[in-house]
């Protein structure tokens, strides 16, 4: 059997409640549900972050964000920049003589060439290196070279691109990334995708917008499909669909974003099960048997040696790390996905906050049933209106701008933080009920476990500049 492709589609800010085959028919999913039926469902399967930057640097690099230098989402400030010393996903098939593409966000490092996806191991790109862009104004970078609306909606310009990849590298090993800006904001939808949720009634308007996003990037799932069948390669490429991180809840009367979430709590940039646990699912009939649901624990950083390790199995020495590589903390589920292993007891860790990271806010450790949540410090959490006028700018205005903001971040005085919350997840995977007076003993240990693992992935060191 030769080597297997890979595409490796990302979601952002979706939620396993915006599933149609999980909500029972409140979003119109088929072709992702038809990913569902057909490979494995990860039922316990965790982002890398409850923010998009720092969760993709783990995806792409199988390394805990903090030790990669992506350590928030402010591009502006190069915050969300992946260190150099890292190796993506995309060096390590390029390597192995694959041919490699990125169509849609990046955000792993604008303003600067050095972070262009170009540079990280992906022969082709088409898309946005920060945060988000409009959906109808967008302006796309081309391998390095400025793309401006053309009346298409962004979606579809990020599924054509995606197919025309397919095309043109059907007759060797390919790994394609499509990374959708779908749902995030800004919340904008075709008339005919949006209407069919409005005339319901049972959605607020900003609902409705994203069930009509989240419509439209389906139908662009099935096109990637639909190309893979077409050329016969559906039967050896390996197609993971995620999302980045959980689903944005906010806004105010009609815009209004909460919604169904399968009674998780929080949502993203929270360490709640609502912020990180995310949905996974694998495709590969080649080499897996479908239609299962696995409810072992994965994490993102798992898939990069999963997909290595996927493509040594059949091409013996490829695509192997390298001594010198970083240390890699995620875990080859393989095994554990063709039922030839059970998983060994493991750890997962989270912890996100604005600027500089505190592990005393926004904090969660995973092990086994148990998790520990430290919650968030508002005061940790706030921007600066500076920060978040260059946001906007970089997006609408961006050509005053060519290097990221280099005044210190701002002092901020914290309180005591609150209690730290224990929930078993077997039994209360909604996080409604704190064992943590019951439980001080297992309580201790835990937290000094999460302070000890910040000590060794977190130090200002771990970024460039």
């Amino acid at each position: 059997m030769p080597r297997p492709n890979i595409v490796l589609i990302l979601a952002d800010d979706m939620g396993y409640g915006d599933f149609g085959a999980l909500n029972g028919g409140l979003t119109e999913t088929p072709a992702i549900d038809q990913l569902l039926g057909e490979g494995v469902c990860l039922s316990q399967h965790y982002a890398g972050s409850p923010v998009c930057a720092p969760s993709r640097a783990a995806l792409m690099t199988g390394r805990w964000p903090h030790r990669t230098g992506a350590i928030d989402t402010l591009e502006g400030r190069g915050l969300d920049r992946l260190r150099l010393a890292e190796r993506t996903l995309a060096d390590y098939l390029k390597a192995a003589g694959y041919a490699t593409g990125l169509f849609g966000k990046w955000h792993l490092g604008a303003l600067d060439p050095r972070y262009h996806p170009n540079r990280r191991g992906f022969d082709e790109f088409a898309g946005f290196r920060g945060g988000w862009q409009d959906y109808y104004e967008w302006r796309l970078d081309v391998n390095g070279s400025t793309s401006r609306a053309d009346g298409r909606y962004l979606t579809d310009v990020i599924t054509e691109e995606s197919v025309q990849f397919l095309r043109r590298h059907r007759g060797e090993p390919f790994f394609l990334h499509i990374t959708y800006n779908a749902p995030h904001f800004p919340l904008q939808a075709p008339e005919r995708d949006l209407e069919p949720f409005l005339q319901t009634g049972r959605f607020t308007r900003g609902v409705s917008l994203i069930y009509a996003m989240i419509r439209r990037m389906d139908r662009g799932v099935a096109r990637v499909l639909e190309t893979l069948d077409t050329h016969g390669l559906a039967e050896n490429t390996i197609v993971l669909f995620t999302s980045d991180n959980g689903p944005q809840f906010g806004g105010q009367g009609d815009m209004c974003t909460d919604r169904f979430n399968c009674g998780f709590n929080g949502a993203k940039g929270t360490t709640y099960e609502g912020g990180i646990r995310v949905p996974g699912l694998l495709r590969w009939p080649a080499g897996l048997d479908g239609g299962r649901t696995c409810h072992e624990l994965a994490h993102f950083t798992d898939w990069l040696p999963t997909c290595l390790a996927a493509i040594a199995a059949i091409a013996g020495t490829g695509a192997k790390l390298v001594d010198n590589a970083p240390a890699i903390d995620g875990h080859n589920l393989l095994p554990l996905l063709r039922g030839e292993a059970r998983q060994p007891a493991r750890r997962m860790f989270w912890q996100w906050n604005r600027y500089t990271p505190e592990i005393i806010s926004n904090a969660a450790l995973r092990d086994g049933p148990w998790k520990i949540v430290r919650p968030a410090i508002a005061e940790t959490m706030a921007l600066t209106q500076p920060d978040m006028d260059m946001d906007h700018a970089l997006k609408y205005e961006p050509d005053g701008i060519t290097d990221i903001a280099r005044d210190p971040v701002p002092v901020r005085i914290l309180p005591q933080p609150p209690p730290a919350l224990l929930f078993n997840i077997d039994v209360d995977p909604g996080e409604q009920h704190d064992l943590a007076p019951a439980e001080p003993d297992r309580t201790r240990k835990m937290l000094r476990e999460l302070e000890a693992w910040f000590e060794d992935v977190w130090t200002p060191a771990s970024r460039d500049e």
